[in-house]
């Protein structure tokens, strides 16, 4: 009866050779796989911009006015050429905001600044753009309103923002507001 030998047991360990081979691929694996989830975080995303045409001002709309929104509270507009300016303070009194940008027809594209009651430092400020549509429902007596979305950073859209227009309400962009300083709080409070 003859046996076949092996050089190695069923259980025994790898030859040298082997081993190098194996720790070799198992760090070209690992090595790829984090190198690849490296890349996907640097990839920067487009910002989310909206996809409008401006149209045709309502017959007798006007930028200028207040418009009311239960979150943002009321928004003070007013236009100058082609642009607004525009503030508003939120209903809860936790913060204020300001924004500005151009006007063509009944599209208004702004960068908003929004600036946090009680709060210093670099989280006590958002930024972002966005956009309102200037809209008359059908119907008569009715009010005209704001369609339009807010984005953080450079993303233009993300958010939900509709206003009503409030009738007999003269806009006053001094009377919202504080004195935000760029970068943080005053330089000579103690």
């Amino acid at each position: 009866m003859s046996t076949v030998s092996s050089s190695r047991a069923p259980n025994a360990p790898h030859t040298p050779r082997q081993g190098r081979l194996i720790r070799f691929f198992l760090f070209t694996v690992f090595a790829l796989v984090a190198l690849s989830g490296f890349s996907a975080c640097k990839s920067e995303r487009e910002p989310s911009t909206a996809r409008i045409s401006p149209g045709k001002m309502p017959e007798g709309g006007n930028w200028n006015g207040v418009y009311f929104n239960p979150v943002f509270g009321n928004l003070h507009l007013v236009q100058t050429g082609n642009s607004i300016a525009g503030r508003w303070k939120r209903t809860d009194g936790s913060a204020w905001g300001e924004m500005n940008g151009p006007v063509q027809g009944n599209l208004y594209k702004f960068d908003w600044t929004e600036h946090k009651i009680g709060l210093v430092g670099p989280s006590s400020t958002s930024k972002g753009k966005g956009y309102f549509l200037y809209m008359r429902p059908p119907g008569d007596n009715v009010d005209d309103e704001l369609k339009g979305e807010w984005g953080l950073n450079t993303d233009e859209t993300g958010n939900a923002w509709d206003c009503v227009k409030q009738r007999h309400v003269e806009p006053d962009l001094k009377s919202i507001g504080g004195q935000a300083e760029p970068g943080g709080p005053s330089k000579d409070w103690k």
